[in-house]
């Protein structure tokens, strides 16, 4: 017999360039203690999908026991990044290193010169990723909130595009809702809301907001209980789905009894 808690839909995905994923919540890597505390919060977070920077990756030196060593790549989609990278020409030539090393022709990229805040160079970005997916990747752009950046890079062939919260790793959640809620408003591919974020309500929010996913490292990573975050991080996501999928109730300027008032006692 069918349980009566047993969901009778199917379990909601998210659809990147032709690949479907069943989880909305990306995660990174950097930042963990160590590997094996890395692993538990991978596994806990629920993501399907794995971002890693390519600086951070040696393929190549004899013995070398590298990140991609403490990933299963036959679970876990990677995501390779162009973290680091301060100029155009630069995520370029990491994106293409990427392709070279075998892991796919996908690339987070990020195109990043100011030191102190880490707000990526919306020109630089916007030329680097036309190139790119001229050159046959799946270009996915980490952005400031700008809406007109973000319809641009869609219009040049961006699978999606990664407006920020606030500034990364900053752990201030979401500064720019009024320009990602238009970024949404607009965008006919995935938005994944992408750094600052700190806890799993503003994970939530932005989500009720009706973006399409969320990615997250720091507030993990640097959390005192990583795994136990990274799941709480997959249910924050998951209910603020839910929730932009229900329909809210619409915003009242005045109190609406619960109640009805017809049927009362002593009336």
């Amino acid at each position: 017999m069918k349980s009566v808690l047993e969901p009778n839909i199917k379990k909601d995905s998210i659809t990147i360039a032709g690949k479907t994923f069943q989880s909305r919540l990306m995660i990174g890597t950097g930042k963990f203690t160590d590997f094996e505390m890395m692993k538990k919060a991978h596994e806990a977070s629920g993501a399907k999908i794995i971002t890693v920077a390519i600086r951070r990756v040696d393929l190549n030196s004899p013995g070398h026991i590298g990140l991609l060593d403490h990933i299963d790549t036959k679970k876990y989609w990677i995501l390779p990044n162009t973290a680091g990278c301060q100029t155009k020409e630069e995520a370029v030539r990491i994106a293409k290193l990427s392709r070279a090393m075998g892991i796919n022709n996908w690339v987070k990229l990020e195109v990043i010169p100011d030191s102190k805040y880490l707000l990526p160079d919306p020109i630089s970005t916007f030329e680097a990723a036309k190139e790119l997916v001229e050159d046959g990747f799946v270009v996915l752009p980490y952005i400031n909130a700008d809406p007109i950046l973000a319809k641009r890079l869609e219009e040049v062939g961006c699978a999606t595009v990664m407006p920020l919260g606030s500034p990364i790793g900053s752990g201030q959640g979401v500064k720019c809702a009024a320009n990602i809620e238009i970024i949404i408003k607009q965008s006919n591919v995935p938005v994944v809301v992408d750094a600052g974020l700190g806890v799993p309500s503003e994970a939530s929010q932005v989500m009720e907001m009706g973006a399409s996913a969320i990615l997250v490292n720091t507030a993990i990573a640097g959390a005192q209980n990583p795994e136990q975050m990274a799941e709480a991080f997959k249910l924050g996501v998951e209910a603020g789905r839910k929730a932009y999928l229900a329909g809210r109730i619409p915003i009242k300027e005045y109190a609406s009894a619960s109640s009805p008032k017809e049927g009362i006692l002593g009336k």
